[in-house]
Protein backbone atom coordinates (compact mmCIF):
# COMPACT_ATOMS: atom_id res chain seq x y z
CA UNK A 1 0.00 0.00 0.00
CA UNK A 2 1.47 3.30 -0.78
CA UNK A 3 0.94 6.15 1.35
CA UNK A 4 -0.08 9.73 0.46
CA UNK A 5 2.13 11.59 2.91
CA UNK A 6 5.03 8.94 2.07
CA UNK A 7 8.17 10.82 3.64
CA UNK A 8 7.60 13.25 6.90
CA UNK A 9 10.09 15.51 8.96
CA UNK A 10 10.15 14.33 12.72
CA UNK A 11 11.77 16.74 15.08
CA UNK A 12 13.29 15.75 18.53
CA UNK A 13 14.23 18.34 20.36
CA UNK A 14 15.78 17.78 24.02
CA UNK A 15 17.47 19.94 26.66
CA UNK A 16 20.70 19.16 25.07
CA UNK A 17 20.14 18.08 21.34
CA UNK A 18 18.00 18.70 18.34
CA UNK A 19 17.61 15.83 15.88
CA UNK A 20 16.18 15.67 12.77
CA UNK A 21 14.88 12.55 10.39
CA UNK A 22 12.80 12.33 7.49
CA UNK A 23 11.12 8.98 7.35
CA UNK A 24 9.68 6.90 4.60
CA UNK A 25 6.11 5.68 5.54
CA UNK A 26 5.50 3.19 3.02
CA UNK A 27 8.67 1.03 4.83
CA UNK A 28 9.17 2.90 8.18
CA UNK A 29 13.00 3.52 7.81
CA UNK A 30 14.85 6.90 8.01
CA UNK A 31 15.67 8.29 4.94
CA UNK A 32 18.13 10.90 6.06
CA UNK A 33 18.40 11.98 9.43
CA UNK A 34 20.70 15.02 11.01
CA UNK A 35 21.69 15.58 15.02
CA UNK A 36 23.46 18.41 16.95
CA UNK A 37 25.09 14.58 19.06
CA UNK A 38 26.96 14.64 15.89
CA UNK A 39 30.47 15.36 16.29
CA UNK A 40 31.11 17.66 13.20
CA UNK A 41 27.77 19.03 13.60
CA UNK A 42 28.93 19.33 17.62
CA UNK A 43 32.16 21.33 16.60
CA UNK A 44 30.61 23.57 14.04
CA UNK A 45 28.40 25.44 16.67
CA UNK A 46 29.90 28.28 18.61
CA UNK A 47 30.80 27.41 22.20
CA UNK A 48 28.79 24.21 22.06
CA UNK A 49 25.31 25.27 21.97
CA UNK A 50 23.99 22.59 19.97
CA UNK A 51 19.99 23.24 21.15
CA UNK A 52 19.27 26.81 20.35
CA UNK A 53 18.03 28.41 17.10
CA UNK A 54 21.49 28.63 15.28
CA UNK A 55 22.01 24.97 16.05
CA UNK A 56 18.67 24.16 14.30
CA UNK A 57 19.39 25.66 11.42
CA UNK A 58 22.43 23.68 10.99
CA UNK A 59 20.62 20.61 11.43
CA UNK A 60 18.22 21.76 8.99
CA UNK A 61 21.16 22.75 6.65
CA UNK A 62 22.69 19.11 6.90
CA UNK A 63 19.73 17.31 6.29
CA UNK A 64 18.92 19.31 3.29
CA UNK A 65 22.26 18.21 1.46
CA UNK A 66 22.28 14.69 2.73
CA UNK A 67 18.42 14.51 1.11
CA UNK A 68 19.74 15.94 -2.06
CA UNK A 69 22.51 13.39 -2.13
CA UNK A 70 20.23 10.51 -1.67
CA UNK A 71 18.18 12.38 -4.03
CA UNK A 72 14.80 12.96 -2.00
CA UNK A 73 15.06 16.68 -1.88
CA UNK A 74 11.96 17.03 -4.56
CA UNK A 75 10.19 14.12 -2.04
CA UNK A 76 10.16 11.99 -5.35
CA UNK A 77 7.55 14.32 -6.59
CA UNK A 78 4.80 14.33 -3.74
CA UNK A 79 7.56 16.73 -1.23
CA UNK A 80 7.96 16.13 2.47
CA UNK A 81 5.38 16.82 4.76
CA UNK A 82 5.66 18.25 8.07
CA UNK A 83 3.19 19.92 10.37
CA UNK A 84 4.62 22.78 12.14
CA UNK A 85 1.54 22.84 14.89
CA UNK A 86 1.47 19.54 16.03
CA UNK A 87 5.73 19.82 16.43
CA UNK A 88 4.79 22.58 18.02
CA UNK A 89 2.39 21.31 20.67
CA UNK A 90 4.09 18.06 21.11
CA UNK A 91 7.66 19.41 21.75
CA UNK A 92 5.90 23.00 23.61
CA UNK A 93 5.27 26.65 22.59
CA UNK A 94 9.59 27.20 23.42
CA UNK A 95 10.78 24.76 21.11
CA UNK A 96 8.74 26.91 18.46
CA UNK A 97 11.74 28.99 17.17
CA UNK A 98 13.59 25.81 16.64
CA UNK A 99 11.40 24.29 14.92
CA UNK A 100 11.02 26.85 12.19
CA UNK A 101 14.36 27.19 12.30
CA UNK A 102 14.78 23.73 10.71
CA UNK A 103 11.86 24.07 8.28
CA UNK A 104 13.29 27.32 6.72
CA UNK A 105 16.57 26.02 6.36
CA UNK A 106 15.44 23.28 4.69
CA UNK A 107 13.18 25.44 2.46
CA UNK A 108 15.87 27.77 1.84
CA UNK A 109 18.23 24.89 1.09
CA UNK A 110 15.90 23.47 -2.29
CA UNK A 111 14.04 20.77 -0.65
CA UNK A 112 9.92 20.99 -1.49
CA UNK A 113 8.24 20.98 1.63
CA UNK A 114 4.39 20.63 2.29
CA UNK A 115 3.45 22.29 5.39
CA UNK A 116 0.33 20.25 6.79
CA UNK A 117 -2.08 22.12 8.73
CA UNK A 118 -5.01 20.46 10.09
CA UNK A 119 -6.88 23.99 9.93
CA UNK A 120 -6.14 24.59 6.15
CA UNK A 121 -5.11 21.79 4.70
CA UNK A 122 -2.07 21.38 2.46
CA UNK A 123 0.01 24.34 1.42
CA UNK A 124 3.23 23.53 -0.43
CA UNK A 125 6.18 25.44 0.37
CA UNK A 126 8.98 25.40 -1.91
CA UNK A 127 12.08 27.92 -3.19
CA UNK A 128 13.07 28.27 -6.21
Amino acid sequence: MTLTKRYVLRLFISIKYITANVIDRNCGRIVATSSTAEHDIKQSLECGRSCNAKAAAVVGEVLARRLKVEGLNEGQGGGIHVNVNKEVQKKGFKSQTKIWAVVNALKYNGVKLILDDEDSGSIPCSHS
